[in-house]
């Protein structure tokens, strides 16, 4: 199958991130998916929500935005409602960061992580997710006195996967994702276990065997962008394996 911008099926999109993008929080990361762009950073502060004062446990948050000028025509602010799209790709972010930290360990700290799509092509919220673990490991290495050294159990990324003119075809952008029959997103740790699999079929349905090709090409875009998050943390990489 030829996709419309040379890639084969099980091809990722070029990805390039920035490490310290800006100086102003703990951890912060540019995150390239093609032409999708989003600015990951994590701040810390020495509090935690009201019912988990007094816990002995941390928590880790995330918020989710769409800038005005990463789509055409240009998306408005949120300033007195954050919409219900919204809100569901930062509750995903948040779950799916939490999955993999150990709160008590952490401490009672907070960290959150806010995701900022500076453009659009697809994927944001999978981008999301993946250039957010990035900054989460910079933000608790920062942290003095320094949390268990269990804190990060694992890395988590998230990856697009879909049925395009009849076929499985990893990492979506945007033009794919509009003519996409069957779409979704999916969630895993580095060690190969789900967090979380959304979807859905666009005035379509899908078989098992279509899901099962689905959840395959989802593996191994996770597995790659694992390589890469290890490759772009360096010696800040938690895991041994």
């Amino acid at each position: 199958m030829a996709r419309h911008d040379g890639r084969d099926q099980e091809q990722l999109r070029p990805i390039e991130v920035q490490r310290n993008f800006t100086q102003m929080t703990a951890g912060c990361y540019l995150y390239r998916s093609g032409k999708t762009v989003v600015l990951c950073t994590a701040s810390v502060e020495s509090r935690v929500p009201p019912w988990l004062e007094g816990s002995g446990k941390g928590w880790v948050t995330a918020e989710y935005n769409m800038l005005p000028g990463s789509t055409s025509p240009r998306k408005s602010r949120d300033r007195k409602k954050v919409d219900g799209r919204t809100t569901e790709i930062q509750r995903l972010i948040g779950r799916s960061l939490r999955a993999v930290i150990d709160l008590e360990a952490l401490g009672e700290q907070m960290i959150t992580v806010d995701c900022d799509v500076l453009q659009a092509d697809g994927g944001t919220r999978t981008a999301s997710i993946t250039g957010a673990f990035m900054a989460l490991v910079d933000a608790i290495a920062t942290l003095d006195p320094p949390p268990a050294a269990n804190a990060i159990k694992d890395s988590v990324a998230a990856i697009s996967v879909g049925v395009v003119d009849g076929q499985p075809v990893l990492d979506l952008d945007y033009q794919e994702d509009f003519a996409a029959t069957v779409d979704m997103n999916v969630v895993m740790t580095g060690a190969g276990q789900y967090v979380e699999v959304q979807g859905t079929g666009e005035e379509a349905t899908f078989s098992d065997d279509e899901f099962q090709q689905l959840l395959k090409l989802g593996r191994l875009g996770i597995a790659e962008l694992t390589k890469m998050q290890q490759r772009e943390l360096g010696e800040r990489w938690p895991l041994s394996n």
